[in-house]
């Protein structure tokens, strides 16, 4: 099996804190990976030797400065009454809702869902912040989320 019940999953805090709860009808779209998949996934689109993004290494691709083009905030949004991703956000990312996304939190902490799914509940996903980056399925382009309220808008290379 390569994903755990959201039910099941260790922050699960995130989408069900009261302040923003996800609607349990949603929660099957939000897929954990067992540890085991998050490795493997984090070790071949991230890094095979880095477990974090605080301890990526010079040879990883999101360490190298020419992948990204623009660092915009992201705090203000998230802080805001309104729930739409921050502007230049929306417009960097030209996806379809129907692609698959995967937001990575750490080697062991990776999960999957659609971008619709994300777009709606972006604020959940970033209750912890600590570097996660977003890919998308057979997309080159991604988002680096920093703590310090900042994204990175690039392209994986």
């Amino acid at each position: 099996m390569s994903y755990t019940t959201l039910d099941e999953y260790q922050r699960k805090w995130i989408f069900t804190h009261q302040s923003m709860p996800v609607p349990e009808a949603d929660w099957p779209q939000i897929k954990p990976m067992t540890q085991a998949r998050a490795a493997q996934f984090w070790k071949e689109n991230i890094s095979a030797q880095s477990p974090d993004a605080e301890r990526l290494s010079s040879q990883d691709w999101p360490m190298k400065d020419n992948n990204w083009w623009d660092e915009v905030d992201w705090m203000q949004a998230w802080e805001a009454d309104e729930n739409e991703l921050p502007e230049a956000v929306a417009q960097f990312i030209d996806w379809q809702d129907d692609v698959t996304v995967y937001f990575c939190y750490e080697k062991y902490n990776v999960i999957e869902t659609k971008w619709s799914t994300f777009k709606r509940y972006w604020k959940n996903f970033l209750f912890y912040d600590d570097g996660p980056i977003l890919l998308g399925r057979r997309r080159s382009e991604a988002l680096w989320f920093s703590t310090n309220g900042t994204v990175k808008l690039g392209k994986r290379k």
